[in-house]
């Protein structure tokens, strides 16, 4: 699952089980109507899906702040999810996935702070992914050991946003995530 090609299409495979949780509005509507929801770990949930088989640690920002030319300004965006995603069937272990709400500038990419350490989240449409599994695990990893995770994105109409998750419970949701779906 390392080629660009292969992770672009299981991306697209996983974009169903996303947009299942974001179809109901938000995060917080989808922990409370979702039927498949099997735990929250304080800032974080876990849900897990049977057909296909697939589990995921997701949670929305603490704190949102979108600017254009150096202004704060007020925009209306969708859902703000960042996630950890685990498809056994597709060789999904541990993907990270983020979508700010908003289709992203074309070319462009999200930078995803964790503690002292940056990565790059590439873009397609509403979606960003780290550009590799190992790129995954780095990140993983460092959420892991982090408080907050801050992501940087420029959208389509050129506002930039900052988005700010807590990793509060963020290690525990993943291992449960992990452990439904090995």
């Amino acid at each position: 699952m390392g080629s660009p090609i292969a992770r672009s299409a299981t991306r697209r495979m996983i974009l169903g089980a996303i947009l299942a949780i974001t179809a109901t509005g938000t995060i917080a509507r989808a922990q409370d109507e979702s039927t498949n929801q099997v735990a929250t770990q304080t800032a974080w949930s876990v849900f897990e899906d049977s057909d296909p088989r697939e589990c995921w640690a997701v949670s929305s920002p603490t704190e949102t702040v979108n600017t254009r030319d150096g202004r704060v300004v007020a925009v209306r965006r969708g859902d703000i999810l960042l996630m950890a995603f685990y498809r056994p069937d597709a060789e999904v272990a541990g993907q990270i996935t983020f979508t700010g709400g908003y289709p992203f500038a074309d070319g462009s990419t999200v930078e995803a702070e964790v503690g002292d350490e940056t990565f790059e989240l590439f873009t397609e449409g509403e979606w960003a992914w780290p550009a590799s599994t190992a790129d995954d695990s780095k990140i993983i990893a460092a959420m892991k050991r982090g408080t907050e995770a801050v992501l940087t994105a420029r959208s389509s109409r050129g506002t930039q946003t900052k988005d700010t998750f807590s990793l509060l419970g963020f290690t525990a949701a993943v291992e449960e995530a992990e452990k439904r779906c090995k």
